[in-house]
């Protein structure tokens, strides 16, 4: 689908009834014009014009309430496919999907420095490349490529400032997509991508609020406010792990002291682990996944290190519940793998710190989504532009 066809398609009020046909699947003509305040002709219309469009189907009737069996509408999930990228640090990884979020196609590079801004552009464009090229892939299906970068993006030029494990700057991924591809194309921050990656496919329902946090190679965390993602007045919303819980800690790669990065990403784990267990370190060198395959062993050592792990964490996690006051709390990346030690000290440390009863039972789960979480994200970043309303002034 060209970029004019896109455009074509969004208006406010198709955008909220397809939305609400996205959440309350199956549902009938009627019962959407009593939901959105629309009146039955304009919704009768852009019905009409939705089901010609393929963007929805018609199903099985629904039950009678004494009248004639009302027909029932559903999203077509097949009526157009999405690229999804998470790019880096370490990889570039590609996937296809339908609108249902379901992935048809894969492809994958790794990242080697050092890297030029041309070359990382390339291994960008190749993947997509074997993508659109895929004897599966229908191009005049592709709605769009959605690009979850790690590091700084400015969202409205699709740039990535800073990409700090590249040694990168200034890369403009979306200015040259678009013009290899003529597609839509959306870039942004990968924790905030998987933020609504799981909003949108974690099967959390219909949240008013909900902040995911990715704990890897670093901490980051998204803000999902009503299905949209809030960036903030200067667009860092969400930095968690630049937020000090120890004004005394250790000096952080941003020049702090104590950001809840040096107690919680893989290095920090690592870090700690030699520090405080002599005796194996020497013989195998430590990594955030050694720690945690020791732990699995029942290492009582390391075992209290991911617990340790886990209260700051809490400690975080309880400002933010104190700061934003979330409906649900999602975690994922690599050292979410340690779960079994580190969410229940998570939770213990909340329901200890939190003001209210309420805000101690907070929801705090870790992604169903798996190793997909950010791919998925990178997706939900077109379907925002599908499905939602956006007002132009």
């Amino acid at each position: 689908m060209q970029r004019g066809t896109f455009q074509l398609m969004k208006s406010v009020n198709k955008s909220n009834i397809l939305n609400k046909i996205r959440k309350s699947e199956p549902i009938s003509r009627a019962q959407i014009a009593k939901e959105t305040k629309l009146t039955p002709p304009t919704v009768s219309s852009i019905v009409k014009e939705l089901l010609e469009q393929g963007m929805i189907k018609e199903s099985n009737l629904g039950d009678s309430k004494g009248g004639r069996k009302p027909t029932m509408l559903l999203i077509n999930n097949d009526a157009f496919n999405v690229i999804g990228v998470d790019a880096g640090p370490e990889r570039v990884e590609c996937i296809l999907t339908d609108l249902s979020g379901e992935v048809f196609e894969r492809t994958s590079s790794k990242l080697r420095k050092p890297i030029s801004n041309d070359q990382f552009i390339t291994i960008l464009k190749e993947n997509i490349n074997k993508i659109l090229q895929s004897s599966t892939t229908d191009k005049e299906k592709v709605i769009g490529i959605g690009v979850a970068m790690h590091g700084v993006v400015d969202v409205e030029s699709g740039t990535s400032l800073i990409a700090p494990n590249l040694d990168l700057k200034n890369i403009p991924i979306k200015s040259e997509l678009e013009e290899a591809f003529n597609l839509i194309v959306k870039v942004e921050n990968d924790a905030r991508a998987m933020a609504l990656g799981e909003s949108w496919f974690g099967g959390h329902g219909d949240l008013e609020s909900m902040v995911a946090v990715n704990i890897g190679r670093g901490v980051g965390s998204g803000v999902v406010i009503n299905g949209k993602l809030y960036h903030g007045a200067q667009d860092i919303a969400g930095e968690i792990g630049h937020m000090t819980i120890d004004m005394n800690g250790t000096i952080c790669e941003c020049g702090n002291r104590g950001c809840l990065q040096t107690f919680a990403s893989g290095e920090a784990i690592a870090k700690r682990a030699r520090h405080q267990v002599h005796e194996e370190a020497e013989s195998d060198p430590l990594t955030g996944q050694r720690v945690h395959e020791l732990a699995q062993n029942g290492n009582e050592s390391y075992i209290n290190i991911l617990q340790e792990t886990g209260k700051a964490i809490g400690v975080g996690l309880t400002n933010l519940v104190h700061l934003i006051n979330p409906s649900e709390i999602v975690l994922g990346g690599g050292v979410m793998k340690g779960e079994k030690f580190i969410l229940p000290a998570i939770k213990q440390t909340i329901e200890q710190q939190a003001l209210t009863q309420d805000a101690k039972q907070t929801n705090v789960s870790v992604t169903k989504l798996g190793d997909d979480a950010t791919l998925l994200g990178a997706v939900a970043l077109l379907l925002v532009e599908l499905f939602d309303p956006v007002e132009k002034s």
